[in-house]
């Protein structure tokens, strides 16, 4: 992904244990979400499902990484979690391991997109379902609150995948 930032070097193990190379997404339009099985925002994971379905043969993907640094929203394993993704939802996109977001053991990914789109209220994930669109060069190019909704990231997607406007 253009090298820029650690994007194209890092690499984390999908729910089903299997290990990513970021490089595999080298030349996508990525949305990086971090997620929660038991949040009000849950729901998101179905609108965000609809969202790669429609964008993903023009290079879309989205990465989800359960996260349980927020009113303990995430305590299920590995297996509990793809569960839910799938059974509720019809997750198809990948979805990691779970992860931290903040602190000393976040992941740097995190820690790279929270430095290069601090929020509103600074660097930090605030809550769940926060989520971060990179573009195909690696470049991180806009945050998005958990209170917006996937469907009005829609215009920026297709923006980034360099489609024109419905």
């Amino acid at each position: 992904m253009g090298g820029i930032g650690p994007f194209n070097t890092l690499h984390a193990r999908l729910l089903r244990g299997e290990e990513i190379p970021f490089s595999r997404y080298a030349g996508q339009v990525v949305l990086v979400v971090n997620t929660a099985s038991q949040c009000g925002f849950t729901p998101q994971y179905a609108a965000l499902e609809t969202l790669y379905r429609k964008y993903a043969e023009n290079g879309f993907v989205i990465l989800g990484f359960p996260c349980n640094q927020f009113g303990n929203q995430e305590p299920g394993n590995a297996e509990s979690i793809a569960a839910t993704c799938q059974i509720n939802y019809g997750v198809t996109f990948p979805v990691f391991e779970k992860t931290e977001v903040n602190g000393p053991n976040a992941f740097p990914l995190f820690n790279w997109l929270t430095e290069s789109l601090p929020g509103l209220f600074g660097r930090r994930v605030r809550w769940n379902f926060t989520k971060f669109l990179i573009g195909r060069d690696g470049t991180p190019l806009r945050r998005y609150a958990p209170i917006t909704p996937p469907e009005k990231l829609e215009a920026d997607i297709r923006a980034a995948l360099g489609l024109r406007s419905d």
